[in-house]
């Protein structure tokens, strides 16, 4: 490997970077077992960067029926579903809207936070026509950590993906909308099930699918969750909805992994430093800026974007954003011409065929590096649930990194193909849009049948 301070050229430099972003077979064998780990410890109470949570429900029979509201927020959108469950495996979205969150209110008082999110389902409920004169059971997806007590209980442990908004850590969120619906004279809505983003895609998919035993959310942040057998969480001792609960495992948070100079920096400028080490190394929130600071050291050793006055718009933290890297990644064409008019938008012009080059170069090894650690996380919990792979696995995967970023699935696919040879085709990976949001409204329907 090419010592960094030896190097001399961009060509080394990339080198340099390769080898460092690498995740070998042996990593990947190394990361299963640390999953292996942490995920034994988490389910036993001992201290572990898995928190491997209770979601106190469990998978679909297939046969719920029933109309259910669902409240879905996970990055900066805030969606509000009605949807409509036929009791054949099958679910259908009668109405959505989509409601932004702003800075303001993701970094606001909670009162406001929950004030704000008790006016958008006022609003959904007038513009799709609700008879607001009966009652509506809703199911919320709340796609943060949060420690549960029973289905419709769960303070927060902590904010993630940039969310600040205070008053909110260690409460209870249920608590804090029903108060905003209060605050507005809602009584017409009772909140039955509270449902974490990775919980709601498991659940949304193994309700068309029985096979499905694994939720993955690949977007703005990362999580997975899964059904266990009750008898294998130790730390829990109450009753369950039959002989399995779905863990929401929390895999953001975990950090048996090797950090980079560049990882540790990223860390460092972020919101929650020390924690959710996965997360910046794979979720769409921090590809852009992790890759933005290997622009930067390029540009600081003049092997790239020569004209350093222009290439300021690089210094900007946030200035790269995980759809331009997905962008230029895909540029396929002879002289990079979609990379260069990104480049000319930003205001970097007269760019070299090998600045371009180099571009994709960066691009391609820090996605790389996140489909592989995720297709290990994945992995880990299969063998984990199938440790010789003797079934069929459905693992349904919401999120927009997932869904839009090109080659994303194929390089995680190869992972799959490296480690389980021809058992790798038991392992489907199959896009779950929505599913937070219809997994919501199925979770609602299981616990309205089950009280």
């Amino acid at each position: 490997m090419v010592f960094r301070e030896n190097i001399t050229s961009s060509e080394e430099f990339c080198d340099y970077l390769y080898d460092l972003f690498k995740i070998t077979n042996n990593d990947i064998r190394n990361i299963i077992g640390s999953f292996h780990s942490e995920m034994a410890k988490g389910l036993s109470g001992q201290k572990s960067s898995l928190k491997m949570l209770p979601s106190f429900t469990r998978r679909p029979s297939g046969t719920e029926k029933g109309k259910f509201l669902a409240l879905d927020l996970g990055g900066t959108n805030l969606r509000i579903l009605s949807v409509d469950l036929n009791g054949k495996r099958r679910a259908r979205i009668l109405a959505v809207s989509r409601f932004f969150l702003t800075k303001d209110i993701r970094h606001s008082t909670g009162k406001h936070f929950f004030d704000f999110i008790a006016d958008c389902i006022k609003e959904f409920l007038e513009n799709n026509n609700f008879d607001l004169s009966k009652k509506y059971e809703l199911g919320f997806t709340f796609s943060f950590p949060v420690e549960q007590t029973d289905i419709s209980t769960g303070k927060l442990i902590k904010w993630t993906k940039g969310y600040t908004a205070k008053g909110v850590e260690g409460k209870d969120v249920i608590m804090l909308l029903n108060e905003a619906l209060k605050r507005k004279g809602f009584k017409y809505i009772r909140v039955t099930a509270l449902v974490n983003d990775a919980v709601g895609t498991l659940v949304a998919k193994s309700y068309y699918e029985s096979n499905c035993d694994m939720g993955v959310i690949l977007g703005t942040g990362t999580n997975a969750c899964y059904p266990e057998k009750l008898s294998r969480i130790e730390k829990f001792r109450g009753p369950g909805i039959g002989s399995e609960m779905i863990i929401n495992m929390e895999w953001g948070n975990f950090n048996k992994l090797k950090l980079t100079s560049y990882d540790k920096e990223l860390d460092k400028d972020s919101p929650n430093p020390g924690s959710q080490y996965l997360e910046k190394m794979v979720s769409g929130m921090y590809l852009g800026e992790v890759t933005r600071k290997l622009i930067c050291e390029l540009i600081s050793r003049k092997f790239i974007f020569k004209d350093t006055l222009q290439s300021k718009i690089f210094s900007k933290k946030g200035s790269l954003q995980t759809h331009h890297i997905a962008h230029i990644v895909v540029d396929n064409s002879k002289n990079l011409e979609d990379i260069e008019k990104f480049l000319t938008e930003a205001g970097i012009t007269n760019v070299t065929i090998k600045d371009k080059v180099i571009l994709k170069k960066l691009c391609k090894i820090v996605s790389q590096r996140s489909a592989k650690i995720a297709a290990a996380a994945i992995s880990a919990v299969i063998t984990w649930i199938d440790p010789e792979l003797h079934k069929e696995h459905t693992v349904g995967i919401d999120g927009s990194l997932y869904e839009k970023f090109p080659g994303y699935d194929d390089v995680m696919k190869g992972v799959f193909s490296e480690l389980f040879r021809k058992k790798a085709s038991k392992i489907n990976l199959e896009l779950t849009k929505d599913g937070s949001g219809k997994g919501a409204a199925i979770i609602a329907s299981i616990v309205s049948t089950h009280n």
